[in-house]
């Protein structure tokens, strides 16, 4: 059976001290599920991987089960194959992440069943300072790094679909992209 080539996107670890995953364990968890050729990159809870699993949703039950167990914490997945996160990556916005020393470029990964139709529609955006554009199961989200403090990228943990979304940046997201096609 041919394995399909996975990024799997952990939601709130290693982040201010909360939920502190060592990736050596991380990857042992993965192992543990089935799967295979298992990486991570940085300590934000990115972990590329091969499955036999084709049921996505199946995968992420089975993912956030074993994560919530083995860490003691309610475990929350975005689950990517490599051709979703190659789609998202190629249909960024025209322009976006060309001026990183003007804007900062964030990727706003969503969980099934949330759209960014739906998000956008509470999204806080300050006019002239953010700015966002809906993608496929994403948001892409940029900020003008002169204005940062009137950013209202902070209120977005006040949002109730908060829970079901994370975020990494554009340079997290392009490496991650170029990992998987290495891999």
């Amino acid at each position: 059976m041919t394995l399909v080539h996975y990024l799997a996107l952990l939601r709130g670890i290693n982040v201010g001290g909360s939920h502190i995953i060592k990736m050596t364990d991380l990857k042992e968890c993965f192992e543990n599920i089935g799967c295979t050729d298992v990486k991570t990159y940085i300590q934000s809870g990115n972990v590329i991987f091969r499955s036999e699993e084709r049921d996505a949703a199946q995968l992420v039950s089975k993912m956030e089960r074993a994560l919530s167990a083995r860490f003691a914490y309610t475990s929350r997945v975005v689950l990517l194959t490599h051709k979703q996160l190659t789609h998202i990556v190629e249909h960024a916005p025209d322009g976006f992440g060309t001026e990183p020393d003007t804007y900062r470029y964030n990727v706003i990964f969503l969980k099934e069943p949330l759209t960014a139709t739906e998000v956008m529609k509470s999204f806080p955006l300050k006019p002239g300072v953010d700015t966002a554009h809906e993608g496929q199961g994403v948001l892409y989200f940029s900020l003008l790094i002169s204005k940062a403090t009137q950013s209202h990228i902070s209120r977005i943990n006040t949002l109730p679909t908060y829970q079901h979304m994370t975020i990494r940046n554009w340079n997290t997201a392009t490496k991650l992209l170029a990992l998987m096609e290495k891999a």
